[in-house]
């Protein structure tokens, strides 16, 4: 474990890669020091194009690497767990990335005294705009959580939170990305319907979102203000608005961040 850090994957998805090309893109990890396996090699020759390892076995991901994502659905980490149990070590920092699966369900299927971080992504991370919150186990130290947030910086935003708020997280960002992209798509067609082209129209919503996320992400002031100063007395935004308040908006979208995130509780109960 001493010298070049080495980090694993158990399971090759979409997220899996995407954390792994932040790795990569961020310097700190060699392509040759990360190794991904997967039941199947449908996921697993992206991770082989960019130059990493590939196996279909779980145990020699474990006895690779140092940092170990677990990256599979949360009903087959139980399995997963009771596989790799027996070569996870104390020099081990293992990162769950399953939704709705706990801190105390992950420590109570390791081995005692295991370092457990427990990190909710979004989709994002993919191309390195990712929203990322995590939080540490009974004997993960603050260097641990240090190790994590510097391997996962170059994938976008990550914040260290108490648990409570990882299953927000959610259901705020998680499940938000595709909030969003409903959303742009309600915008694309509006400006379709009042006769702009498709692709020109979906490019400007696209720079309209960039735009405001970085005006929000750049200044302190309230959601409200940063509205508010959009708005003329009688002008176009406040008409938009109206129509937009009259269909429940606020209302519906909250709503759905409580649905998701009430979700994600559950599937931490099964």
């Amino acid at each position: 474990m001493a010298g070049e850090l080495t980090v694993g994957f158990i399971g090759a998805g979409k997220m899996a890669l995407g954390i792994a090309s932040g790795l990569l893109l961020s310097g700190n990890v060699k392509p040759e020091n990360v190794i991904a396996s997967a039941p199947s090699n449908n996921n697993l020759y992206k991770f082989k194009e960019a130059g990493m390892q590939t196996t279909h076995c779980n145990t020699s991901v474990v006895e690779s690497c140092h940092v170990l994502f677990l990256s599979v659905k949360p009903s087959q980490l139980p399995g997963v767990l009771k596989e790799i149990s027996p070569f996870v070590t104390p020099a081990h920092l293992i990162v769950s990335v399953a939704a709705g699966v706990t801190i105390e369900t992950l420590e109570k299927l390791l081995p005692v005294g295991t370092k457990v971080l427990r990190m909710m992504p979004n989709l994002p991370c993919v191309v390195q705009e990712g929203s990322m919150v995590f939080c540490r186990g009974s004997c993960a130290r603050e260097q641990d959580g240090a190790v994590l947030k510097g391997l996962v910086s170059s994938c976008g935003l990550c914040e260290e939170t108490p648990e409570s708020y990882i299953d927000i997280h959610t259901g705020l960002s998680g499940s938000g990305v595709a909030y969003v992209y409903l959303f742009a798509a309600a915008l694309t067609e509006g400006g379709v319907k009042m006769g702009m082209p498709y692709e020109l129209s979906k490019k400007m919503v696209a720079q309209t979102l960039l735009g405001a996320a970085k005006m929000i992400l750049g200044t302190e002031d309230h959601l409200e203000k940063l509205k508010s100063d959009v708005c003329t007395p009688g002008g176009t935004t406040i008409h938009g608005l109206y129509e937009l308040e009259k269909g429940n908006l606020r209302c519906t979208v909250m709503n759905a961040v409580e649905a998701a995130t009430n979700r994600a509780r559950e599937l931490g109960k099964n």
